[in-house]
């Protein structure tokens, strides 16, 4: 599940970086959920091509994210965000503290 959710998440980061064919291949096995034999099917090539075609795609999102680390930017701004909203939730002095200093590292990472 954690791969299909990486995946997914690389699509919608880089995804508009790959090639129309590549796109409908990649969007209906990782969102639509659909097999190989039916995306190979619906599309008339072999199921070997469409694994190939797949294995393509992980490989050049991955590489995207390599290089750009957009991804990782947007999960570790996530997760100061979510701990600013339990902080936020606790009314004493440390807590207002250390949301500021959480949101100011958020700015000047961005």
């Amino acid at each position: 599940m954690k791969d299909i959710y990486k995946s997914a998440l690389l699509y919608d980061f880089y995804g508009e970086l790959l090639t129309d064919h590549q796109r409908e291949l990649y969007e209906d096995f990782i969102l639509n959920d659909f097999s190989l034999a039916e995306i190979a099917q619906e599309q008339g090539i072999s199921r070997q091509g469409v694994h190939d075609q797949i294995k393509r795609c992980d490989k050049t999102l991955n590489g995207y994210e390599e290089k750009l680390h957009l991804v990782e930017r947007f999960s570790k701004t996530k997760e100061a965000v979510s701990m600013i909203c339990r902080l936020a939730d606790e009314k004493d002095e440390e807590s207002r503290k250390t949301i500021k200093e959480i949101a100011n590292k958020i700015l000047e990472d961005y």
